[in-house]
């Protein structure tokens, strides 16, 4: 490549990040190293929600320079996101791309601030893309984007940049188990819009603790498909769906909604998927009889 070409594309690179960092602020929102937020709408910042460990006195820190306070308008561990409110008009809405037309190995950024405010970056390529996705916490992510750069301490919910200076989503490294990914602008936006007319994510749950266990071959034969293995309750939440329901200190829930259960993922899945008001067919073993219950769905408490 000539020099000419490197030095222009040095050139992009370095207005795409400072067209985009208009939009980075720092967020002090837990000790030592703060994390990176953007000022995704008028009065309304976003970042990592894994980043956010206290929800009392949270400071802003503005491209400006200045020092703004912020309340938390709520938070998703599901998607990883929180949602912080400022006074308007105190910093510049980025502007959006379209993740959609992503490809791999496309070249982009990842910006961040820092403590003292100053401006910083990492660079690299899409290292994977793909469809929708569930996350490990059983929040609904739009499209699979992972990084093959580097997310430095305080780079998690900064945003990602692509070369025309367009922000593409919000990193984080909350939800790959330590592999940076991008959490696109749809999901985003979906979030954001809940999370400031409720301050939580609704989503459906059970209400019980469990863990799996081995099935006597003996009773095997009970079940209408004899499994292997299924959930023992461990605990069963007061008021929740699966009290409600009948479910007792003890059972094995061994079908859940006519598949298998046997490991917890099976379960999170299933919920992910689930809509709250839904009712939810289950067979357990009670006492070495199979019992069918039917669980409905309802929202999971915020707390």
């Amino acid at each position: 490549m000539a020099a000419s070409t490197i030095a222009k594309f040095s050139d992009e690179l370095t207005s795409a990040a400072a067209q985009a960092g208009q939009s980075v602020v720092t967020v002090f929102a837990r000790r030592r190293i703060p994390s990176s937020g953007i000022y995704w709408r008028e009065g309304v910042v976003v970042t990592a929600e894994h980043t956010i460990r206290r929800e009392d006195e949270i400071k802003i820190l503005l491209p400006d320079g200045k020092r703004v306070d912020a309340q938390l308008a709520g938070r998703d561990p599901g998607t990883d996101l929180a949602v912080l409110k400022v006074e308007k008009d105190k910093a510049a809405v980025p502007q959006f791309g379209d993740p959609a037309q992503l490809k791999l190995a496309n070249f982009v950024l990842a910006l961040g601030r820092t403590r003292a405010g100053n401006l910083v970056a990492s660079s690299g390529i899409i290292g994977g893309i793909g469809g929708e996705w569930r996350t490990w916490r059983g929040g609904r992510i739009d499209q699979s984007i992972r990084l093959d750069l580097e997310l430095y301490p305080g780079f998690s919910g900064g945003p990602l940049v692509s070369a025309e200076g367009k922000v593409l989503g919000v990193n984080t490294n909350g939800l790959g188990r330590g592999r940076a990914v991008t959490i696109p602008v749809a999901t985003v936006n979906r979030t954001v819009d809940e999370l400031l007319k409720k301050g939580y994510i609704a989503r459906p749950y059970l209400g019980i603790a469990m863990q799996p266990v081995a099935i006597p071959e003996n009773l095997r034969g009970k079940l209408k498909s004899p499994r292997s293995g299924g959930l023992m309750v461990l605990h069963v939440e007061g008021g929740s769906p699966a009290e409600k329901a009948g479910i007792v200190l003890g059972d094995t829930v061994v079908e859940l909604a006519g598949k298998s259960t046997l490991d917890t993922e099976h379960i999170r899945g299933l919920l992910a998927s689930a809509k709250i008001g839904d009712a939810v067919s289950a067979t357990v073993l009670r006492a070495g009889s199979p019992v069918e219950v039917s669980i409905k769905l309802t929202e999971r408490p915020a707390r």
